[in-house]
């Protein structure tokens, strides 16, 4: 018996037809390796003449850059010619004007639209003569002026600078007013409501109804008491024909005696202020003389009156006096 395997009988016997189609693929496959293996010689790209041709060659970027220089080009030239046309000067004829024509002008007068139409002047304005505004001038920008300005009324609501102002009449603040430089007044000032002064004041003469300070009063110089010279009325204290006299003020001032024969305890005078006090003021009174320190003087008043008496009688023909100084 034989070792080796025996081959099935369907696996030794050959199929005709997948060997024909192993015999087909062998051709096609070496047919294509044979093209693949053999040069290939370039072929050369049809030819395209005209100009579609060459307007392909060109890159749409250059075109493109080409189109906007041409643009500039013509803009330049467009702005060229419009500023020469700007330049052009105008030629303004002029024309004499004598007498005759300057008189028709000045009693003439020619108007320029409406009410309704607003006039826009671009350039600046020269004006030789006089100007007038029947209405309201309203100025958006600041105003300056060089000459001498009159104005018959003057109203500002904002913040105006003046290097000198001058007003022959009056004026008047309704709000508040600073004044940082000298203020010289040549007449009078009338104030009516309150004052406040944070520096030194130097007047001449203050003339004031009512005084009031809140602080010390320093006094320089001397004091002089001004006002009417009160009123007196003798007292029995003088005797027979005995006198008096008073001068000064209701502040301060001097009763003068003279006694006569016979003069007794009692009052020398009766004095009546020129004006009445608010309240019994305070008096001091001074004798002056010898005959006048030896009395046992006194006084009484009251907000009109005060009188200066005597505990003991006084010499008989004796002349002295009394100082007095009332303060309320």
């Amino acid at each position: 018996m034989d070792s080796t395997n025996p081959t099935p009988p369907e696996e030794s016997q050959a199929d005709p037809d997948a060997d024909a189609d192993a015999l087909e693929r062998t051709d096609t496959e070496n047919a294509e390796a044979e093209k693949a293996t053999t040069p290939v010689a370039p072929v050369a790209p049809p030819k395209k003449g005209g100009i579609m041709g060459i307007v392909k060659r060109f890159n749409i970027y250059l075109m493109l850059f080409l189109f906007v220089l041409t643009i500039a080009v013509a803009v330049i030239i467009v702005a060229y010619f419009q500023s020469q046309k700007g330049t052009t000067k105008a030629t303004v004829t002029t024309q004499d004007l004598n007498q005759a024509a300057l008189d028709q002008l000045a009693n003439s007068d020619a108007s320029v639209g409406d009410p309704k139409q607003l006039l826009n002047v671009q350039s600046n304005a020269v004006f030789a003569g006089q100007v007038l505004v029947r209405g309201s001038a309203e100025i958006a920008g600041g105003l300056q002026v060089t000459g001498s300005t009159v104005l018959v009324n003057l109203t500002t609501s904002g913040p105006a600078v003046f290097d000198q102002a001058q007003v022959n009449k009056t004026l008047s603040v309704a709000g508040d007013t600073t004044i940082q430089g000298s203020l010289a007044i040549q007449k009078g000032i009338q104030v009516n409501g309150g004052g406040s002064f944070s520096g030194p004041v130097t007047a001449t003469q203050i003339t004031t109804n009512a005084f009031q300070l809140a602080g010390d009063l320093t006094l320089t110089s001397h004091v002089v008491a001004g006002g009417s010279t009160p009123t007196r009325v003798n007292g029995p204290a003088l005797g027979s024909g005995g006198t008096t006299s008073v001068s000064g003020s209701d502040t301060s001032g001097t009763l003068a005696v003279n006694t006569g024969s016979g003069p007794s305890a009692g009052c020398f005078a009766t004095i009546t202020f020129a004006r009445k006090y608010n309240a019994v003021p305070h008096i001091t009174v001074t004798p002056v003389g010898s005959d006048a320190g030896g009395l046992a003087y006194y006084i009484t008043r009251t907000a009109t009156t005060f009188s200066i008496c005597s505990a003991s009688p006084a010499p008989a023909g004796s002349s002295f006096a009394f100082d007095y100084f009332v303060v309320e």
